[in-house]
């Protein structure tokens, strides 16, 4: 993990300080000590820390970062989230790509945890997807768990999970599923988009059924059919209007993409309050 921040926010450095900055270098001030406080600006989930961390000590190695929160900790608007000590010229040319990576992860698992909230008083749990931005999904799958939810598959090679399109590569959700248990593989999760094809899953015995795009009504006939053993997850156009609604069916997961690809940016200032002469 440690190589893989370092990598990140060298190339994050590349990209937004590719010469020098020309702003603060024309200020003629070398070096100037001092403090500055991070302030949450509305209610949050902390997430990201250790990015945030590295981004400050890959300009200013020297830095000292008290954070008074840890990841996963809820934090009210106008509350101090760190303090920061060290060399303010430095710090001032880290701060927007800190920033933009705290932001980011915070807003993350800000956002699953309104959807938790939404549905704890169900057994159902709250999934994340494959849809992250490409390099920083350990990172977005990790503000996720933060937040109260729980990772879906990290990648390709992680688990089965046959999806639309593969079934029509195979003529059929029957076709494909005979391949895959005569290979003797397992789990299998597989997208079923009827209750038709629920039946002929449950026939194969597969570890979970994904409902995808289903309305309400689709999903209770199928969660009432329901065979033991066999796991029901939720998936597509969810929101927080509607998670309590679906969880409440009584499925096991619901996956929902925008927890990564759609979640705001957490808005977190970070103010300088005092300074050596």
């Amino acid at each position: 993990m440690k190589i893989i921040i370092e990598e990140l926010v060298k190339k994050s450095f590349q990209e937004d300080i590719p010469q020098k900055d020309i702003t603060t270098s024309h200020l003629d001030i070398d070096h100037l000590n001092g403090r500055s406080q991070l302030i949450a600006k509305s209610d949050l989930v902390l997430s990201g820390t250790e990015v945030f961390d590295a981004c400050i000590k890959h300009l200013d190695p020297q830095a000292e970062i008290r954070w008074h929160f840890n990841n996963g900790h809820n934090i009210l608007a106008g509350q101090k989230m760190a303090t920061l000590v060290g060399d303010l010229i430095q710090i001032i040319q880290a701060e927007r790509v800190a920033l933009n990576f705290l932001g980011h992860f915070t807003g993350i698992s800000t956002l699953t945890s309104q959807f938790v909230n939404k549905v704890k008083h169900t057994k159902c749990k709250i999934l994340d997807t494959r849809k992250t931005t490409p390099t920083l999904r350990i990172f977005e799958k990790k503000a996720v768990v933060d937040g109260g939810g729980f990772n879906h598959r990290m990648n390709l090679s992680d688990s089965i999970l046959i999806k639309e399109n593969h079934i029509a590569l195979c003529g059929g959700i029957r076709n494909v599923l005979s391949k895959f248990v005569e290979k003797g593989l397992s789990p299998i999760h597989v997208e079923v988009k009827n209750k038709e094809e629920a039946l002929i899953a449950f026939e194969y015995k597969v570890q979970r059924l994904l409902l995808d795009n289903m309305t309400n009504e689709q999903m209770k006939s199928i969660v009432e059919i329901k065979h033991f053993g066999t796991e029901l997850e939720a998936s597509g156009n969810m929101n927080l209007d509607r998670v309590t609604s679906v969880a409440e069916l009584g499925v096991d997961y619901i996956s929902v993409g925008a927890l990564t690809h759609s979640a705001p940016c957490a808005d977190i200032s970070l103010i300088f309050d005092w300074k050596d002469h």
